[in-house]
């Protein structure tokens, strides 16, 4: 049973910076691609960022292009989300996703997914 569990959430201050991180047990990571969500109250789900299991493709939301990065280390068997520039319209929770799929899946083909980490930009 495939397991993710993200870490790295708190408070900052607008324009600051934070690393998510998200830790895969129970498979070898290499099979997947991962994808970061995120879902404010009141608000849908939306995909934030994903990249593919070799890492060669990364895909961002519009809305975080040039101020977020996605990597991987799968011989850690973890993924990050770098998230710099913050805004408060980037306070959410974050999850990360997983999709036993090749290049970069559709955001709704994500399979397995974690518990969640809160982000919360403010002064």
């Amino acid at each position: 049973q495939l397991q993710l569990v993200e870490s790295g959430g708190g408070l900052v201050q607008p324009g600051g910076s934070l690393r998510l991180s998200c830790a895969v047990s129970g498979s070898v990571l290499d099979y997947y691609a991962i994808a970061w969500f995120r879902q404010a109250p009141g608000k849908e789900r939306e995909g934030v960022s994903s990249i593919s299991s070799s890492g060669g493709s990364t895909n961002y939301a519009d809305s975080v292009k040039g101020r977020f990065t996605i990597s991987r280390e799968n011989a850690k068997n973890t993924v990050y989300l770098q998230m710099n520039s913050l805004k408060p319209a980037d306070t959410a929770k974050y999850y990360c996703a997983a999709a036993p799929l090749g290049g970069l899946p559709l955001w709704d083909e994500y399979e397995y997914w974690g518990q969640g980490t809160q982000v919360t930009v403010s002064s």
